[in-house]
């Protein structure tokens, strides 16, 4: 005997705790036609959202996670309707998304530098060795330098 699962709808509640994006965001994505429309309860008048729409909200809840704009949400998933002609289309995002990714990450090695050399900065500070935190200083105000150009990219 096998065991047979049914079909199961969940509530936008359901649907948020499962994908992570608040009920205002599932909201937002069907408005703005990043998602298709959630069918509605005959009586309620409710979101039900079914197993197909609780994949494409993970798809799309992990594109939110890169940082992706809405906009390229939206092309991606209408991409994603056309199948293998929109390959090209699906790379070029996405790459683009990669790239975002890397510049922020540099950020974040940058930021990460920064705190690390001023902690150093101040156990100088603390042990009276002039000579290291005058080092460290300037090592500092070159990597705000290097901050402050990273954000302008």
């Amino acid at each position: 005997m096998s065991a047979r699962t049914t079909p199961r709808d969940y509530t936008i509640k359901d649907a948020a705790a499962l994908t992570g994006l608040p009920a205002s965001t599932l909201r937002y994505y069907e408005s703005v036609g990043v998602i298709a429309p959630i069918s509605r309860g005959e009586s309620s008048r409710h979101r039900v959202y079914d197993e197909n729409d609780l994949g494409q909200l993970l798809a799309i809840a992990c594109l939110a996670a890169t940082g992706m704009p809405v906009s390229d949400m939206k092309e991606y998933v209408a991409n994603g309707q056309l199948g293998a002609a929109a390959a090209p289309a699906q790379i070029e995002l996405l790459t683009e998304r990669r790239q975002q990714l890397a510049r922020e990450a540099q950020q974040i090695a940058l930021r990460q530098r920064y705190v690390e050399v001023k902690i150093d900065y101040w156990r100088a500070i603390d042990a009276g060795d002039e000579a290291r935190a005058t080092l460290l200083a300037t090592e500092a105000s070159a990597l705000a330098g290097d901050l402050e150009n990273a954000k302008r990219r």
